[in-house]
């Protein structure tokens, strides 16, 4: 059998697909869609969404004639099949959807893959929540450039580079851990962080408060789906088995 190519092996970690969502449960002789309750867990919440986002993308890529499982095992795998399983999932040609961030960075997405298709079934506006996701997951790098701005957060960074630095030679790339612990603490870099962090973050979140608030009512969305989406595939082992699976 030949190993998954790391191309495939890639595409796997970046949909971020959970085996299943345990944190869901129906309530005993009643009919599990009406009765399911939802994860009372962030963690759980996250595993119920991207459980169901790995059920339609694969159901997606079964309309294709693709099976990611049967790629990444290596049966039938070519740098062609590779290429196609690529543009199934993530979509091909010039990207459609485009956010800059205020950190200058620019991150793009597709329209057409079966991601994008299993995220307008969870969360109905894919574009919407790509461009709410992107800015959401950015905003302590958002923080951090407000932070590295600060005048008084410059001249600490200073004193704890010169710090580090030995008297008979360049400052090393990675100083000694416990070199840079010291510093930070005799240049005043730990005390300032530890006050600025907090408050620029909030800043940032208040900021980005609209891009927060479609960020969670999205998500919402998507953990109801998801919800009914588990307790359709649940039904029968339910009656059958008398158990749940994912």
């Amino acid at each position: 059998m030949k190993p998954a190519t790391p191309v495939l092996l890639a595409l796997l970690g970046a949909l971020t697909l959970t085996g299943c969502a345990t944190d869901a449960t129906t309530a005993p002789g009643d009919d599990p869609r009406g009765a399911l309750s939802l994860p009372t867990t962030e963690r759980g919440k996250d595993d119920l969404i991207d459980t169901a986002q790995q059920v339609l993308v694969e159901r997606c890529l079964a309309g294709r004639g693709l099976t990611l499982r049967q790629a990444l095992s290596g049966r039938d795998g070519s740098s062609e099949r590779d290429h196609r399983l690529q543009a199934a999932l993530f979509g091909a040609g010039r990207s459609e959807l485009s956010v800059t961030l205020a950190t200058g960075y620019t991150v793009t997405g597709h329209t057409d893959g079966c991601l994008a298709a299993a995220q307008r079934e969870l969360y109905g506006d894919q574009s919407l929540w790509f461009r709410s996701r992107v800015v959401v997951n950015n905003l302590r790098a958002e923080a951090q450039q407000r932070m590295d701005r600060d005048p008084d957060y410059h001249a600490a960074r200073s004193r704890w580079t010169r710090c580090v630095t030995p008297s008979d030679g360049p400052r090393p790339e990675r100083p000694d851990p416990a070199v840079s612990v010291r510093c930070a603490r005799a240049s005043g870099l730990a005390r300032l962080r530890a006050r600025l962090e907090p408050a620029l973050l909030n800043r940032v979140r208040a900021d980005r408060r609209d891009q927060l608030t479609t960020y969670q009512r999205l998500r919402s969305r998507a953990l109801q789906r998801a919800a009914a989406l588990y307790a359709a595939r649940t039904v029968p082992v339910h009656r059958q088995k008398g158990s749940t699976t994912s």
